[in-house]
C-alpha cells in the first residue's frame, strides 16, 4: 500500500518497531492530553482562502538566522534515532539537506556532532541540554561550533524529566548496543537500568535543576553561535528571552512529553509571537503533520516550524527514503495548500488567511483589514 500522508508511518512502525522502542517515541506526559491537544487544536483553525489570484508559481523558500532554506518546515531534535533504524541521525542528516532544510541534533543523539558533519554539507542547528558539569556543555558546544553547527537550541523545559508512564513500565533503557554518542568519552553515554525509567533516572542524576536565565547569558559567553530558546509556552517568557539575547524561540512543549495539560503549541503560539514584537523570530514544534498545518502556524505569525516524530516513524519505516518522503509529502501539501489559499510566497500568508475558535464572534465574520 503506497504510503499518501505523513500520519500512516506512525501505525507501520508501531508494527515494526519493538514495543520499548515505539512507546519511548510516540507517547506523552501522565494522561496525554497535551498529545492529544497538539493535534486536535490544530483542526480549529479555518482557512478564509482567496481566489482569482495567479498561483502559478509558488516560492516556499526562506530564511532562519539568516541560512536560506527551501521550505518552513525543519528537523527537530529527536533523541536515540539508532533505536529506529541503524543508520539513525546519518539518514535524517542526509534526507534534511538533500530537501534543503535544516536538521536539529538531539544532544542525546546514538550519533555524535562530528559523524554527522561527515555526512556531507547541510545547515545544522545543535539541542543542548544544560548537564550539571558545566565543562561537559562547553566541550559540546565547542565540538558543536567545530563541527560547523551553526546555532544552538536550547532546551529549557527539563529541569526534570516529566512522567512517561510508558517508560515506566517497560523499564526504559537506551539498548546495550547503543550509546549517546557525544558523551561516548565523558562516561555519560549509558544508561542503567532502573526501577522505573533508565532516562528519568540518568536526567536526574546528570541534567542541572538549578538552570536559569543567567546561564542562557552564560552560554552567549562561551559561544558565538546564536542560541534559540526552546520551550517557550508564555508571553512573559518571550519577552524574557527578548531580553536575555536570545536570538529566537521555539515554542514547544516537549512533543506533550513534559508537563501534561499545557496548551498545544498551535494555541500558545500567538500569545509568544505578539510578546516577541517582531524582535527576534518564532518557531513552532508539536502536532505538525499536514501542509495544512505549517500554512497555519505560519498565518498566526511562526516563522517557520520543526517535525518530530514524522521524522523518527518514516526513519523506522523506510530509512533516509522514508525521512525524504515524510519532507517532500509536506512540502508539497504546504505548496498546495498556499496556492489553494491565493499565496504565492511567505510574506503573503496572513492572519486574515485563517479563522480560530478562539476569535471574537464579529472577527469570525468580518476580519479587521
Amino acid at each position: 500500500m503506497e504510503i499518501t500522508n505523513v500520519n500512516e508511518y506512525e501505525a507501520i512502525a508501531k508494527e515494526k518497531l519493538p514495543k520499548m522502542v515505539y512507546d519511548y517515541y510516540a507517547s506523552g506526559a501522565e494522561d496525554q492530553w497535551t498529545l492529544q491537544e497538539n493535534r486536535n487544536a490544530f483542526s480549529r483553525i479555518l482557512f478564509r482562502p482567496r481566489i482569482l489570484i495567479d498561483v502559478s508559481k509558488i516560492d516556499m523558500t526562506t530564511t532562519v538566522l539568516g541560512f536560506k532554506i527551501s521550505m518552513p518546515i525543519m528537523v527537530a531534535p529527536t533523541a536515540m534515532q539508532k533505536m529506529a533504524h541503524p543508520e539513525g541521525e546519518y539518514a535524517t542528516a542526509r534526507a534534511a539537506s538533500a530537501a534543503g532544510t535544516i536538521m536539529t541534533l538531539s544532544s542525546w543523539a546514538t550519533s555524535s556532532v562530528e559523524e554527522v558533519a561527515s555526512t556531507g554539507p547541510g545547515i545544522r542547528f545543535f539541542q543542548l541540554y544544560v548537564y550539571k558539569d558545566r565543562n561537559v556543555v562547553a566541550q559540546l558546544v565547542r565540538r558543536a561550533e567545530r563541527a560547523g553547527f551553526k546555532a544552538i537550541a536550547l532546551t529549557v523545559d527539563t529541569p526534570r524529566l516529566g512522567r512517561r508512564e510508558s517508560d515506566i513500565k517497560n523499564r526504559f533503557t537506551l539498548p546495550p548496543y547503543l550509546t549517546l554518542k557525544n558523551f561516548e568519552g565523558l562516561d555519560l553515554g549509558k544508561m542503567d537500568m532502573a526501577n522505573d525509567s533508565g532516562l528519568a533516572s540518568y536526567v536526574a542524576g546528570q541534567i542541572d535543576r538549578t538552570l536559569s536565565w543567567k546561564d542562557l547569558q552564560w552560554l552567549q559567553t562561551i559561544t558565538k553561535l546564536p542560541i534559540l530558546v526552546k520551550g517557550v509556552l508564555t508571553a512573559e517568557d518571550a519577552r524574557m528571552a527578548v531580553q536575555a539575547g536570545a536570538a529566537g524561540i521555539i515554542v514547544s512543549n516537549h512533543g506533550a512529553r513534559q508537563l501534561d495539560y499545557v496548551p498545544a503549541t498551535i494555541i500558545a503560539l500567538e500569545e509568544v509571537v505578539k510578546a516577541a514584537q517582531g524582535r527576534i523570530p518564532v518557531f513552532l514544534d508539536g502536532g505538525v503533520r499536514r501542509g495544512t498545518d505549517v500554512f497555519k502556524a505560519l498565518a498566526l505569525g511562526a516563522s517557520g516550524i520543526f517535525i518530530g516524530r514524522p521524522v523518527v516513524f518514516s526513519l523506522a519505516v523506510e530509512g533516509e527514503a522514508g525521512v525524504r518522503k515524510v519532507l517532500q509529502m509536506m512540502r508539497e501539501e504546504f505548496e498546495l495548500t498556499m496556492a489553494l489559499s491565493g499565496c504565492t510566497c511567505l510574506k503573503e500568508i496572513t492572519r486574515n488567511h485563517i479563522v480560530t475558535d478562539w476569535d471574537a464572534p464579529q472577527a469570525r465574520l468580518v476580519p479587521k483589514l
